[in-house]
Order: C-alpha cells, then sequence, then structure tokens
C-alpha cells in the first residue's frame, strides 16, 4: 500500500497529531495535581475499568511488563493499587484499585475537559461515528464494543448527556 500524501489526509494526520498533544498535556497536568506521573495514572485509570494482570497493562500501554511493575509497586506504597489473586487462575495476580485508587481515578477522568467539552458540542449520532471511525483506524471490532452501541441505537439521549469515555 503506498502511503497517502494527499492534502486532505497530511491535514486529518496532522490534526490528530494535536489532539493527541493536547490530551497528553492535559493528562499529565491531571496526574500531577494528583502527585502522579503519566503513566502512573494511565495505569490507574485502566485498573479502574477492571482489575488486570501485569502482562495485560503492558500490552495496553505498549510498555514492558518490568515497567509496569515498578509503577504498580508505586501505586500500591501509596494505597491506590491492591495485588490479589485472578479468580479464574490463581497463580496470576491481579492488580486493581482500592476505593482511594477508583475515587483518585474518577477525579482524573473529571479533570480531562479538553476533549469531553468539544465532543460535548457534537450531537450522539457524530460521536457515534467519530467513535467508529477511529475504533476502524485502530482496526478494532464493533463487536468488541457492545455496551457502547447497545445504546447507540436508541434515540439521542441529548446534546452532551451521552457518557463519553
Amino acid at each position: 500500500m503506498t502511503p497517502r500524501t494527499d492534502p486532505l489526509t497530511l491535514e486529518v494526520v496532522e490534526l490528530i497529531g494535536t489532539v493527541v498533544a493536547r490530551y497528553h498535556e492535559e493528562y499529565e497536568h491531571a496526574a500531577a495535581e494528583h502527585a502522579l506521573t503519566g503513566a502512573q495514572a494511565r495505569v490507574l485509570g485502566l485498573l479502574a475499568r477492571e482489575p488486570l494482570p501485569m502482562r495485560r497493562i503492558a500490552q495496553r500501554l505498549k510498555c514492558e511488563p518490568s515497567n509496569v511493575t515498578g509503577i504498580v509497586d508505586r501505586l500500591e506504597s501509596r494505597g491506590l493499587v491492591e495485588r490479589r489473586p485472578d479468580p479464574a487462575d490463581r497463580r496470576v495476580k491481579l492488580a486493581a484499585p482500592t476505593e482511594a485508587g477508583r475515587s483518585t481515578a474518577e477525579e482524573l477522568r473529571a479533570a480531562l475537559g479538553f476533549a469531553r467539552e468539544p465532543l460535548g458540542g457534537l450531537t450522539f449520532a457524530e460521536r457515534t461515528v467519530l467513535k467508529e471511525l477511529l475504533r476502524r483506524m485502530l482496526g478494532m471490532d464493533a463487536e468488541d464494543d457492545t455496551e457502547d452501541t447497545a445504546g447507540a441505537a436508541g434515540t439521542d439521549p441529548g446534546e452532551g448527556s451521552a457518557p463519553l469515555r
């Protein structure tokens, strides 16, 4: 496949880069407000969705498992994360947020207005299309997202009132 270098594609790539840079800047600022590094905040955010083994965290963050171990160690020492046996395989340890960790993750998520506020200006249908296009760009199947698509078939719950992730 030859690379696309038409002006529209180049502009879209630049816009995506700008969105990513602003997101990371805001995320780092929000993390610092809680005396966390960006990596610690990202791990805490992942774990707030579901407890995960270290290897899975590393895969999602695209880093080495040994890096994740250090991050989880620091979060654990602050009382934000705990390790527990995986009910499906007791040989595997899951990292899971504590109540304080869950609360901190919620505060971090709430602090990220950069993306949420402009998205609130889009209709439910526009946000759904954007989500589907981004998922397609990332090679993610629509069936991987059954809980989000279930609401998409219904009526628009109102401008900006649909949950944003």
